[in-house]
């Protein structure tokens, strides 16, 4: 496995921040010995690499995103993508998309996110935090096969966008009310195809990731989506991972528990 650091950042001056998540997330790793599963976690000994941008050029950025990493997908078995915002999605979704065709194989995205993330373009050039899901399904992602874990609040436009597109849903609400019949289905979702899992950390509740754009109560706990990422993180079809949306400038204010938590997330996937 393979950890990428993609400090991209295109969240309309609301994210900045986000592109020292990274570093801070490897940080607090050095501070988690073993995960759960009992697994020694050495941070010096993990496979590093990091595409360098320039956030003030958006075309560079995505076109650097988009080429390392269908370069990374066809040379490392699976990946794990530290953000950045959530914009960064973009091209490393487009990157997979590309690799999964050249591999003859069926995509499969699974996003967890308060938000749809569909929003109509702000500039009509490269796709935002808000808009980089829809810039995703118009760049030809089969939107049958991306299914959206855990929305919160979602504009009408996003509504419309989604029902019209027929991308599937599953409600917080499923996982309240039996996690493991949640976690199977979507696990069964993605059986048989090459799975891409998107994170942005704005799922799990603000009690417990306070440090990100779009606060939403009524999230995640963090005990559930450990376990649900535990759970899925055993699936051999499991490609890429990304981690977005941690500010760790404002997680200062709160004693660094949202990077601690992407640490922790990070520490049970490798």
């Amino acid at each position: 496995m393979q950890i990428i650091k993609v400090p991209g950042i295109n969240g309309l001056g609301k994210t900045k921040g986000c592109e020292r998540a990274g570093n801070a997330i490897l940080d607090a790793l050095k501070e988690i010995y073993s995960n759960e599963q009992g697994k020694i976690v050495d941070a010096s000994l993990l496979d590093l690499e990091e595409i360098h941008l320039d956030n003030g050029n958006m075309e560079i950025t995505n076109k650097l995103i988009y080429e390392n990493s269908l370069e990374a997908f066809e040379m490392k078995p699976r990946l794990v993508f530290l953000g950045g915002d959530h914009s960064i999605s973009f091209s490393l979704v487009r990157g997979f998309l590309e690799h999964t065709k050249k591999q003859r194989k069926e995509p499969c995205l699974i996003v967890f996110d308060a938000h749809p993330d569909c929003m109509e373009p702000v500039d009509g050039t490269f796709p935002t935090h808000e808009e980089w899901l829809r810039g995703v399904v118009e760049a030809g992602f089969p939107p049958e096969n991306i299914l959206l874990v855990g929305l919160r609040n979602s504009d009408p436009k996003e509504i419309r966008f989604m029902e019209k597109n027929k991308i599937k849903r599953i409600s917080i609400n499923e996982f309240v009310r039996d996690i493991d019949n949640a976690c199977d289905t979507v696990m069964e979702f993605a059986n048989g195809r090459e799975l891409y899992l998107s994170l942005d950390i704005d799922v799990v509740d603000p009690a417990f990731a306070p440090a990100t754009g779009y606060i939403e109560p009524g999230g995640l706990t963090s005990r559930q989506l450990i376990y649900i990422l535990q759970r899925m993180n055993k699936m051999k079809n499991l490609r890429g991972v990304d981690i977005v949306e941690i500010n760790e400038k404002k997680d200062r204010e709160y004693g660094g528990v949202t990077v601690k938590l992407g640490a922790k997330i990070l520490a049970e996937i490798i």
